[in-house]
């Protein structure tokens, strides 16, 4: 079992529709398709979704695929509160690549994975309440419900706790690393200035008075999405 309860069904299956790109930064799940759904959790591939978009492009991929992307076109991109909390995150990284830094800093998701002998458990929760959740068999649930009031309570509840924990660190500059190895687990969070993260044993961070209440409501707000799911399902 993994550290979100394993559904006995698979509620919302995705897999890929074109072919895998091959040069993922991590590669966890034995499913190639698995594989780009979960690096694409991170949004800092935009070749990646670029793969997976049909052209000819329009708002907001015209912008984002651009050739000589304007700046203000980004940043209209990144106010553009209807839009995909992904896409803006896109934008941001697409602005601050260009020296642009953020207006305001911002979490825009966060991304809990655990490492376990039998593969990876990965949560991801943004800021307009979708989430995605790829389960270690490689099974992956995908919410984009946004009217849900507990998914969206819990939801609120994670980021409040994870807003505490960037308060205290500061982004990552390099490259993303490959998933943790069994044993680990990693937060990942996805802030308008950039990748920050913290890191290490399962036992530690639960145990933490800071990382410990943050991982209990990922694991709420995973047990909730798949219920809900499960209820959606036998309607």
């Amino acid at each position: 079992m993994g550290l979100f309860d394993f559904f006995k069904k698979q509620p919302v299956t995705a897999t890929a529709t074109k072919p895998a790109t091959p040069n993922l930064i991590s590669n966890p799940y034995k499913d190639a398709g698995t594989n780009v759904i979960y690096n694409l959790l991170f949004c800092d591939d935009l070749d990646l979704y670029r793969s997976r978009t049909q052209p000819p492009y329009s708002y907001p991929f015209s912008i984002l695929f651009s050739v000589y992307p304007d700046v203000a076109d980004l940043q209209r991109v990144i106010d553009d509160s209807t839009l995909d909390a992904r896409i803006r995150i896109l934008a941001l990284n697409m602005r601050r690549s260009m020296g642009q830094a953020p207006a305001a800093k911002e979490l825009l998701g966060v991304i809990v994975e655990v490492g376990l002998e039998d593969g990876l458990d990965a949560l991801a929760s943004y800021r307009d309440g979708k989430a995605r959740y790829i389960n270690q068999s490689g099974k992956v649930l995908i919410w984009d419900i946004m009217t849900d009031t507990t998914a969206n309570k819990l939801a609120a509840d994670l980021f409040a706790n994870s807003e505490q924990i960037i308060n205290q660190i500061g982004p990552w500059d390099q490259p993303r690393k490959p998933h943790p190895d069994a044993g680990s687990v990693r937060i990942t969070f996805l802030v308008s200035d950039g990748l920050y993260f913290v890191e290490g044993q399962a036992a530690a961070l639960f145990d933490d008075p800071v990382t410990g209440p943050m991982l209990t409501i990922a694991s709420q707000l995973m047990r909730y999405l798949i219920n809900a799911s499960l209820t959606i399902q036998t309607r």
